[in-house]
């Protein structure tokens, strides 16, 4: 399987926020900008696997501005690492003012996600190329976050077996 450049498989969404999205006070709901989020991630992982995906985790979503009705959100979504059957996709969104131009770094996001095969099993994806330096921070960065969540899982598992020893 020949490995893939990060930007073979980068994406970038852009979706005006309408009333339906927000709030009475014209705050569009997290979880509307949530959704958009896993749908740019969705996107990235399958072209970079050719496959179906799924979303195996948000290992986490920070919010640092709001976003209002009118504003053109853009979502880029693009690999920070591939794994044998998983991937981790890093997911910007940028809020922009369309009157006054404005740009906001309003959300942040990495999910991992799991290539399936036509019978809904995990199936191997392409390694990933790492290019710039910018890419090997991601790439590092990522593979810390894994450990992390491999971690997290022996300790529950620990914990399932042994409740005693986790108080």
């Amino acid at each position: 399987m020949d490995a893939k450049k990060v930007r073979d498989s980068s994406v970038v969404i852009a979706q005006v926020m309408i009333p339906q999205d927000a709030n009475p006070a014209g705050n569009v709901h997290g979880g509307v900008i949530m959704k958009l989020i896993d749908t740019a991630a969705a996107v990235a992982a399958s072209r970079h696997a050719r496959c179906n995906t799924v979303t195996a985790s948000i290992d986490r979503l920070d919010f640092h501005h709001p976003v209002y009705v009118g504003d053109l959100l853009f979502f880029k979504a693009g690999l920070n690492m591939a794994g044998r059957t998983s991937m981790e996709v890093g997911v910007r969104v940028e809020a922009e003012n369309i009157i006054t131009g404005e740009v906001r770094h309003t959300a942040s996001a990495y999910l991992t996600f799991v290539a399936l095969d036509e019978n809904g099993r995990p199936r191997e994806v392409p390694p990933l190329l790492i290019e710039t330096e910018e890419e090997i921070r991601r790439n590092r960065e990522a593979k810390i976050r894994r450990e992390a969540r491999l971690a997290e899982k022996r300790r529950e598992a620990t914990c399932q077996l042994d409740p005693g020893s986790c108080q």
